[in-house]
């Protein structure tokens, strides 16, 4: 009941900043791909980026790290995160922030009966951590904006993901 109660709360916050975001310039969506120290694999995502004040901005992002099969577990995780960016450094060709904000990781092993008993296995997990990092934007001069960024998420034993992708402002 509790984790219900706090995604209600980060959506109703998600609508709210969407609504104050749409009176101001330059929000952003995009696409990137990542790489996950702890699961070891790639993935492919979705965020994008509501200014809520003159060097803030709301960031939601979605991560989907491609399937893993190991000894016969397939693995499969994603995270949803809700971001706050704050930018220090503003230049001509480049924008520099900060990255702090909320993570919820969720993990899914299962285990095909292919062994004498036949028996299929499957478990799956879901927690609730936190962002930090940071992250740069590289003007180009055109409606797109490459970016990178590193974030370490505080869950259990941790996981570093560095991105990279492309936003467009809308």
């Amino acid at each position: 009941m509790k984790k219900i109660n706090l995604i209600l709360v980060i959506v109703a916050f998600y609508i709210g900043c969407t609504f104050i975001a749409t009176a101001q310039t330059e929000t952003k969506i995009g696409g990137l791909l990542a790489y996950g120290t702890e699961i070891k694999n790639i993935g492919i995502g979705a965020n994008a980026e509501f200014p809520i004040m003159e060097k803030l901005t709301v960031s939601p992002s979605f991560i989907y790290y491609l399937p893993k099969d190991e000894s016969g577990i397939k693995i499969n995780w994603f995270e949803v995160n809700a971001n706050a960016n704050y930018y220090f450094l503003n230049e001509e060709n480049i924008d520099v922030y900060g990255i702090a904000g909320l993570n919820y990781s969720s993990v899914k092993a299962s285990y095909d009966g292919n062994n004498f008993l036949g028996n299929n296995y499957s478990s799956s997990d879901g927690r609730f951590g936190l962002n930090i990092g940071g992250g740069a934007n590289f003007s180009l001069g055109s409606n797109f904006i490459p970016f990178a960024e590193l974030k370490y998420v505080i869950i259990d034993e941790g996981q570093l993901v560095i991105a990279a992708g492309v936003k467009f402002n809308i």
